[in-house]
């Protein structure tokens, strides 16, 4: 593909990882809005994002192997049909339960397109000039993550849309992408036979996950730690994932291909994608929630509030991406990212609800650009030591692992939040003799609108307190993604699509391939 080509074709990929961005980040602001009119609760509020990250996890890795196996181009349809499905449906739910289980079924096209669109971009421009075209896709996902919690505040805010419109909104975009790609995206297929998908494996995986991360959700508050309902969700996890594993190393086409997984730069990038995820994710979605509830901003200000956040992400990725293609280096680039991510999340997890508006935005904005130097590139790491066959497999486990460490992250900080501010308020009414409010128990917390005036300011004082707490940890989380960078090995990136045709002795038959 000519230049050309590949930017017409791009235009299309990077409106399809728009969309898919913006499902998420578009119901950060609106989503106190949207539990409190469905009546919902903090659990609940975790689970609307948990239940997308958790089906985009675990169809991740299928769609990279089909990838690998049939047309690229129509994979990236499907998806994006199935988005357009889920969103219209999610926009639809009467109820908490029902928007979970259609943020779910979203979640399976946003899977698509998460992982699609790296393994397209992966098959059109070598390794080399891919950190010129990662700038592009980080700020594709700037301007999705800061545009989203902006249109998802208006949307809530404005009387005549209401919050069902957060779903709705992406649906032409969608289609949008839909067409240019259908005209502009033109690759080879090679097609294999005797093709086996490893439904067994992704199946294990995410049924062991899923049980862990339900259990996580509840303990503590529906059940002990030490109970006989935590010894089998515990157990039941961890058994799954273990024959998980057994699978995987047997089967003929495995979900997650254990030798690509073996390998010392996959590996570290796993592991450092499994951090930043969980750092990134975990942290980021509750800073609407901190804003509006903990500080009691508009969903639009709270929005607008987030943008150091976004704008570091936006700067770093396309200048990193930019010096990467000129050097041919990554790995300073994904060190330096990953401490800068430590530096932002620690000066995070000072903050209460008093804190300076202006410290707040420092430390996001440190958060942003660690996530702009590392995230993408972790991926582009994995893809310099694959050959071509295999790119969708292993771009498929990096995302795979950096949603599922973002599943993780969400859903623990999520349960650490409700019971830190659980306690927050429980001590606050406490220590002012005050007996909760008559109809408090059947009221959300996050409706606000429906408490009494006195019950609103320790209420938002309990978010705004704990909410440093969950940054405190995102912090920790992030350190081993340091240690993974640094233990990573230094490589230059090749210039040619396919890892044969970068050695001599493969000239002819790597340029075939390319």
């Amino acid at each position: 593909m000519t230049h050309r080509q590949v930017l017409e074709a791009l235009s299309g990929l990077l409106l399809a990882l728009f969309v898919a961005m913006v499902s998420s980040t578009i119901v950060s602001t609106a989503l106190p809005k949207i539990i409190g009119a469905l009546n919902g609760t903090q659990t609940q509020y975790t689970w609307v994002v948990t239940a997308t990250l958790l089906a985009a996890t675990a169809t991740t890795p299928i769609w990279g192997k089909l990838a690998d196996l049939y047309s690229k181009k129509v994979l990236v349809q499907i998806s994006i049909v199935v988005y357009v499905v889920g969103s219209i449906i999610s926009g639809m739910a009467q109820n908490t339960g029902e928007l979970i289980a259609a943020r779910a079924f979203q979640g399976i096209g946003v899977g698509g397109l998460q992982a699609l669109v790296q393994v397209v971009i992966a098959a059109m421009i070598p390794p080399r000039e891919r950190g010129r075209y990662n700038g592009y896709l980080g700020g594709v996902m700037a301007v999705a993550t800061v545009g989203g919690p902006l249109l998802g505040g208006v949307i809530v805010d404005t009387s005549w849309l209401g919050w069902r419109w957060c779903f709705f909104v992406g649906v032409p975009v969608a289609l949008l992408a839909l067409i240019v790609l259908q005209k502009t995206l033109h690759l080879v297929t090679v097609r294999r036979d005797n093709v086996k998908i490893d439904y067994a494996g992704a199946t294990l995986i995410a049924a062991g996950v899923s049980t862990l991360l339900i259990w996580v959700s509840f303990v503590d508050s529906s059940f002990a730690w030490a109970s006989w309902q935590t010894a089998v969700m515990v157990g039941a996890g961890l058994v799954l994932l273990a024959i998980a594993v057994w699978v995987e190393a047997r089967a003929a086409e495995p979900v997650v291909p254990l030798q690509i997984v073996r390998q010392r730069t996959t590996a570290l990038s796993i592991l450092a994608s499994l951090a930043v995820g969980m750092a990134m994710f975990g942290g980021a979605v509750f800073l609407g929630q901190y804003f509006q509830i903990g500080r009691g901003y508009t969903p639009t200000e709270a929005g607008l509030l987030t943008i150091p956040l976004m704008a570091g992400v936006l700067v770093s990725s396309i200048v990193v991406g930019r010096l990467i293609t000129r050097t041919g280096r990554i790995k300073p680039y994904i060190v330096a990212g990953t401490i800068v991510l430590v530096a932002g999340f620690a000066a995070l997890s000072t903050i209460d609800h008093a804190t300076s508006l202006v410290y707040v935005g420092g430390g996001m904005l440190l958060v942003g650009i660690g996530v702009g130097m590392s995230m993408q590139n972790l991926v582009l790491a994995v893809q310099n030591t694959v050959q071509l066959k295999d790119i969708g497999a292993a771009s498929s486990t990096v995302a795979f692992f950096r949603s599922l460490g973002g599943t993780i992250g969400v859903s623990v900080l999520g349960a650490v939040l409700a019971r830190r501010v659980t306690s927050n308020i429980t001590d606050s009414l406490a220590a002012q003799g005050i007996q909760p409010p008559a109809g408090a128990a059947n009221t959300s917390n996050l409706n606000l609108s429906a408490l009494p005036e006195g019950f609103q300011h320790i209420v938002r004082a309990a978010y705004g307190d704990a909410t440093g707490h969950i940054f405190l940890i995102s912090a920790a989380i992030a350190v081993v993604g340091v240690v993974a960078a640094l233990f990573m090995r230094p490589a230059m990136l090749r210039s040619t699509l396919d890892l044969s045709a970068a050695k001599p002795a493969d000239d002819k038959v790597g340029a075939g391939r390319g």
